[in-house]
């Protein structure tokens, strides 16, 4: 049996070289996040077993009221919240690992989380009580492509490298988070408490409107993902090598950050900063599938809802019934992460 399968549209001049084993890996990966889904909405001080969590999802015997509304009215929501979330944080941080060619590279650590996390909380303090939540995208939104687009400026000299933008990025980022903090000092007791939780990152208190409102920025940033995916892998080469077979690199560049931007903006306007998902589930999924960002793109989404999801239920069981923020367990497990990878990173350049 051939490893290798050619997918081909002839009208849409499309056409992709699929490694089997990782289609099969991918799709053990979703059946896991199906599973963890399930059994996660099941979990909590009422204990629904799975196979009736299934039943009232699709409709079968209901069985109590109270389970149906715990379900569809709480769990449900916050379910569907963290792994959309985890999606977007995952997604970004595999487009600027491919960009910056750095395994360092996630939104947090170069600043995009930052700049999206400041404008968030300018949004709550400012316009909370006036505009429409659904606008507070938006806001992190704007925040994260003034970051990226600034540190993308700052960082060019004849072209964008690596090393240049991940120490820019690191820079920019302890300033933004030193202006966030000064900033809640000076803002009434009322916006410090609800930013001091947001900021930590949890889908504590998600709603189907909350899912309503995200989902269409979520959505909005995948056609152009698709569109950009086979360039992604033009841009691990470096940079003169793109441009001797063809490739506008930096323009490139720069559409795959604005879009890195956008999935990690609207995230962190529903989540809040919830870190180091953008790191660990491109190497994870790399691990797993390989590196061609065809299929490590879906993966990488798979992976980070994976994360994010079992970061939530592990915050609200294990020191049940306080809710503790999903970012917290992210944090748990992605700073020893990342020490690890900046040794190893070390070891290779030396």
């Amino acid at each position: 049996m051939n490893r290798y399968a050619a997918i081909r549209a002839q009208r849409l001049r499309f056409s992709v070289i699929v490694d089997m084993k990782g289609i099969w890996i991918l799709l053990s990966v979703l059946l896991f996040l199906a599973a963890l889904m399930v059994t996660s909405i099941g979990i909590g001080t009422l204990y629904i077993s799975p196979l009736r969590t299934l039943q009232i999802l699709f409709g079968g015997p209901n069985g109590e009221a109270m389970e149906t509304t715990i379900i569809w009215n709480f769990r449900l929501p916050r379910i569907i919240l963290a792994s959309l979330a985890g999606m977007a944080l995952a997604l970004a941080g595999t487009i600027l690992q491919a960009v910056v060619r750095n395994p360092l590279a996630s939104p947090d650590i170069i600043g995009i989380t930052s700049g999206a996390a400041m404008m968030a909380v300018l949004f709550l303090a400012i316009f909370n009580a006036t505009i429409s939540i659904f606008w507070m995208p938006l806001f992190s939104f704007a925040g994260a492509v003034i970051v990226s687009i600034f540190i993308y400026l700052v960082a060019w000299k004849k072209g964008v490298s690596s090393m240049r933008m991940i120490l820019v990025g690191l820079g920019v980022s302890a300033l933004l988070e030193a202006l966030k903090t000064l900033f809640m000092i000076f803002s009434p007791i009322a916006v410090l408490s609800q930013a001091k939780i947001w900021i930590t990152g949890t889908v504590y208190g998600a709603n189907w409107n909350t899912v309503k409102f995200f989902s269409p920025w979520f959505l909005l940033f995948l056609p152009i993902l698709f569109i950009l995916v086979r360039r992604m892998n033009i841009q691990v080469l470096g940079n003169e090598l793109p441009v001797l077979l063809g490739g506008r690199i930096q323009l490139q560049r720069f559409a795959l950050i604005f879009t890195a931007a956008g999935l990690a903006g609207s995230a962190v306007a529903f989540v809040g900063g919830i870190g180091f998902v953008g790191l660990m589930a491109p190497h994870i999924s790399r691990r797993l599938v390989g590196g061609s960002h065809g299929v490590l793109l879906v993966c990488s989404a798979a992976v980070g809802a994976i994360l994010l999801v079992t970061a939530d239920l592990v915050g609200r069981t294990l020191f049940a019934p306080k809710d503790i923020p999903a970012g917290v367990f992210t944090a748990v497990l992605g700073a020893p992460f990342f020490l690890y990878m900046l040794i190893k990173v070390k070891k290779k350049q030396v």
